[in-house]
């Protein structure tokens, strides 16, 4: 969220009017409903609306009942019209409150918002409530209301069977906000953030980045905690394959120091995923490399293993059922782990869906696992949904041409694939990014830039945003990516018409922001120096940041750290280098004045539905979780940022409101930020969710102890009717099968030339001419050098005097100007 969004300082509500009509539901209406009252929700129940002489205050109250549910919520909501629905200004916070009693834990406050342009439609749920016998006041305050927004309108739903009785509603502007920060570096700096290149390098080519939990929580305001896992194996380096030295290195971002870590087996190319517990599972890998004459790809490994981080080191699972190289791995709401895609061990693609069972501890026979025998790729983007199903964004490695729209959402469950429209250039989109946008409540995807590792075209600006709270969504074109300067081997230059990024870094940050760093304009090649922020409440980039001045191309990633910095490693051109530069970026929210500190964490254990308390230091105006980052080739599917509604006891008392829907945070570690009106972030306390809240709380009096229900009233998630309306029928699944085609060429390398780390490519980018000297020039001006030719093969004509070297002197001299 921008800074100008954060605009209400944590103060008491302004002594002002109740900006809610007929608060108490003491004046009739014309129906059977309160004035300035209606009905509202969905699904298969059965339901009652009594206005009930039962009340808090005066003579009437309201009073909603489930007896029968199969799906769906009821609620009694302020009516949407300009006579009811309280007037909102963009930019404040409100504080809404109300006084009830429940019967059933499966009850929470949602808010709907009148967009000038388009209409009501759905906000957010702001707390879920706990069951109380006797009449209880609950008060929680707004998110900044976002722009073009002028009226909200708000209520309880009741999802589970069972009554909640409301009366008394009240509804208060927050006080006006303090003066902006002082900017305490330079301003170019405060504007733009600046980037810091470390002394001591990368000892390892890693390719897979994993920022750990740092355990209990930390000492209030300190570093944050969270050494980074860095996982190279082989590192496409097929020397140190038939050596079999594979590497993994464990960074202390607070010493500043790495740790190896004895690794059993090629996670090259591996998937990768943080557990409910903390340990990473790794899946997956480099079984073998491409022959030298290209018949046989890059071969997937059957091969998992678990990183302990308390141990800090590797031990090995039961294996999955089939080879896989570049496999997907997405998180769900219970604790287990989905896969798909990749490469097979003889390299054909992967048809089989993997699952691992959090509760046994290992993956899944084929049989136990629902089968659509569909090839998604290489690293499909598999996004959870709020329901529990999958959104396949578009974004892959290698994987050109697979049928469809290029996205679609997968119902595991129906075991259903469906498509959705509007991806635009679906086969362009080969390293594109795909993320989460913040907060995860609003369930939008942007998809951003890409290219086609084939054809080699320029990587595109393409930027496309889905809102899967629509009945039926679709993709809608965002705004082209900003340019940068690209380095094509001659020096740097402006990019110019529609160019722009591959291998693209897309990181959430804790104002609310994306930060989109790095990239390359052509496969493997040519890095892009830029950087900007995109803003999710206006959808537009902010240009010109301060650009990483390492270039970071194939196998670089970028990732929150939770001191609030962001950490980019790697860069692995075509002509196998590696470069083992370590950049930090600090953003412009950590140079405008002190940040405010999170003082105490009533609880390190969070379960869903909760309450929990922190204090702070200073006013605060907003709060979340962000998962942490277990990212390779761009891709990070479980990325997510999840708003903590607040209620504000006092400047200083914050109780923090935790969804009750784990498709929303799946079950893990999170870094909880603190954020202050002028977007400046705390230092993260990691914080555990999903596990029973602790029993020796509830002896101590604390606050969360209090408002968090017992174990048995723990509330269902409140699920939402999004995309029930898709527009497409489900796709035939096909019939069983063991794999699906996949050409050795897919990683867009020319085989005949170098050896297996080295990738010359298929088709050589514009304008690069179908001339030996022309292709000669390029791969010299790239760092290639000179190339040993595979076999008796030149199809390339890189060694037209056959002395089995490419564009050796020999080669120019008999074919100059050809």
């Amino acid at each position: 969220m921008t800074a100008g969004l954060l605009l209400a300082a944590q103060q008491p509500a302004a002594a002002g009017p109740n900006l809610v009509k007929n608060p108490g539901f003491e004046t009739p209406g014309s129906g059977d409903m309160p004035l300035c009252w209606a009905k509202s929700g969905w699904g298969d129940n059965d339901f009652t609306f009594t206005t009930t002489a039962d009340a808090h205050t005066g003579s009437a109250a309201m009073r909603v009942e489930l007896t029968r549910r199969v799906d769906g919520d009821r609620k009694a909501l302020i009516t949407e019209s300009t006579a009811c629905a309280p007037y909102v200004a963009p930019e404040r916070q409100y504080d809404l409150s109300f006084w009830y009693k429940s019967t059933t834990p499966d009850t929470a406050l949602t808010l709907f918002r009148h967009d000038t342009t388009t209409g009501w439609q759905y906000w957010t749920d702001l707390r879920t409530l706990p069951m109380e016998d006797d009449w209880t006041r609950s008060e929680v305050r707004t998110p900044a209301i976002p722009p073009d927004t002028d009226r909200i309108t708000w209520g309880v739903s009741v999802f589970g069977t069972g009554s909640v009785t409301t009366d008394d509603y009240a509804m208060e502007e927050v006080a006006p906000p303090p003066p902006d920060p002082v900017c305490t570096a330079t301003a170019e700096e405060c504007a733009k953030g600046r980037w810091e290149v470390l002394p001591t390098k990368n000892p390892v080519r890693s390719v897979h980045s994993v920022v750990l939990h740092g355990g209990t929580p930390t000492q209030a305001g300190g570093s944050g905690g969270g050494k980074v896992l860095l996982i190279a194996g082989s590192g496409n380096d097929p020397g140190l394959f038939e050596a079999g030295t594979f590497t993994t290195a464990l960074y202390d971002p607070v010493a500043g120091t790495y740790k190896d870590i004895p690794t059993p087996a090629d996670m090259f190319c591996a998937g990768h995923v943080q557990l409910a517990d903390g340990r990473v599972l790794v899946m997956g890998g480099n079984k073998g490399y491409p022959s030298a004459d290209g018949s046989i790809g890059y071969q997937g490994l059957r091969d998992s293993y678990i990183f302990d981080p308390e141990t800090e080191s590797y031990t090995r699972t039961n294996d999955m059922n089939g080879g896989h190289w570049y496999p997907s791995a997405t998180l769900l709401g219970d604790g287990d782990v989905i896969s798909f895609g990749g490469l097979k061990e003889d390299s054909t693609g992967s048809v089989t869906a993997e699952k691992f069972s959090a509760a046994e501890n290992r993956w899944l026979p084929v049989h136990q696992v629902n089968q659509t025998w569909s090839f998604w790729g290489l690293y499909p983007s598999m996004i959870l949904m709020q329901d529990g199903r999958l959104f396949y964004s578009g974004s892959h490695v290698f994987g050109n041409g697979t049928p469809g729209t290029g996205a679609s959402i997968y119902d595991y469950d129906a075991n259903t694939i469906t498509d959705v429209p509007g991806l635009r250039n679906k086969d362009q989109r080969d390293e594109s990014a795909s993320v989460l946008l913040p907060p995860a409540q609003d369930q939008r995807v942007l998809t951003i830039g890409g290219g086609n590792n084939e054809t080699n075209p320029a990587a595109n600006r393409t930027t496309d945003i889905i809102d899967l709270k629509q009945p039926d969504p679709r993709y809608t074109a965002g705004p082209p990516l900003p340019q940068g300067l690209v380095d094509q081997g001659h020096g740097k230059r402006p990019q110019t018409g529609d160019e722009g990024k591959m291998y693209v870094s897309a990181v959430l940050l804790p104002d609310g922001k994306v930060l989109e760093t790095g990239g390359g304009l052509h496969d493997r090649a040519d890095p892009v120096y830029e950087a900007s922020f995109f803003d999710p409440v206006t959808d537009t980039y902010e240009e010109g940041l301060a650009a990483d001045p390492i270039p970071r191309t194939y196998h670089s990633s970028a990732f929150l750290l939770p001191d609030g910095r962001v950490m980019a490693v790697g860069d692995n051109p075509g002509n196998g280098t590696y470069n083992h530069n370590v950049s930090i970026y600090t953003p412009p929210y950590l140079l405008k004045g002190p940040r405010p500190r999170i003082t105490s964490v009533a609880e390190g254990e969070w379960r869903y539905g909760d309450t929990q308390r922190i204090t702070v230091d200073r006013p605060i105006v907003r709060a979340e979780l962000i998962r942490p980052a277990a990212v390779t080739h761009s891709s990070d599917p479980n990325q997510r940022f999840v708003d903590l509604p607040m209620s504000v006891v006092d400047d200083q008392t914050i109780d923090l409101n935790v969804t009750s829907n784990p498709n929303l945070a799946p079950p893990g570690w999170y870094m909880l930020f603190a954020v202050d009106a002028a977007g400046i972030p705390s230092v993260a306390e990691w914080v555990h969710l999903g596990a029973p809240a602790a029993a020796a709380a509830a002896g101590h009096g604390t606050p969360a102890a209090h408002d968090a229900p017992a174990a048995h009233d723990a509330p269902s998630a409140h699920v939402h009717d999004f995309a029930g309306d898709l527009g497409k029928s489900p796709k035939k699944n096909p019939g069983k099968r063991s794999s699906a085609p996949v050409s050795p060429k897919v990683a867009g390398c020319d085989r005949n030339y170098g050896t297996a780390g080295v990738c010359v490519p298929l088709a050589f980018p514009a304008p690069v001419k179908a001339t030996t000297k022309s292709r000669c020039d390029w791969l010299a001006a790239h760092g290639y050098g000179r190339l040993k030719v595979n076999g008796k093969h030149d199809p390339l004509r890189l060694d037209p005097d056959r002395d089995g070297r490419a564009c050796g002197k020999g080669d120019l001299r008999r074919h100059r100007g050809r």
